[in-house]
């Protein structure tokens, strides 16, 4: 990847606004820009990540998930995350476990000695919305590896 990635755009829906504050701001350390009484804005390692209140869900309720089985594993959909260096991904993994995070699936290497190899981790935010962050050795030769 010779070119400059373009900071993407990902509105999610959750439960209770100050409940996503807290997991997004705090838990993960994601600056928070720009916000209302329905909507937070944060920046997810360059990205813009809006996270929107949706009262249907209800105080206790979760967003749909299903699963599709990759490398052994029952990964959730639909998931979002970042691409990390291998650094950024091994003290995220860290901060997470430090702070008692259920992970959906444990941080570990995915397709070991393949092409397109990865360190991966996955869990939910309280409202149910899985994250996956990931991490390659040579992210411009594994990421789009075949």
């Amino acid at each position: 990847m010779t070119s400059t990635l373009k900071p993407f755009h990902l509105a999610i829906q959750v439960r209770d606004l100050e409940e996503a504050r807290e997991f997004y701001g705090n838990t993960l350390g994601l600056p928070q820009g720009r916000s209302s009484d329905h909507w937070i804005d944060f920046n997810l390692f360059g990205h813009q990540l809006v996270v929107h209140v949706n009262p249907a869900i209800g105080k206790q309720g979760q967003v749909n998930q299903s699963s599709n089985h990759v490398d052994g594993h029952g990964v959730p959909v639909p998931h979002f995350g970042a691409v990390l260096s291998m650094t950024e991904w091994g003290a995220l993994a860290e901060k997470l476990r430090a702070v008692g995070t259920h992970f959906i699936i444990e941080p570990y290497i995915r397709f070991k000695g393949e092409p397109g190899e990865q360190a991966t981790l996955f869990f939910l935010d309280p409202t149910g919305n899985a994250l996956e962050f990931k991490a390659f050795r040579d992210i411009d030769a594994q990421l789009f590896a075949v």
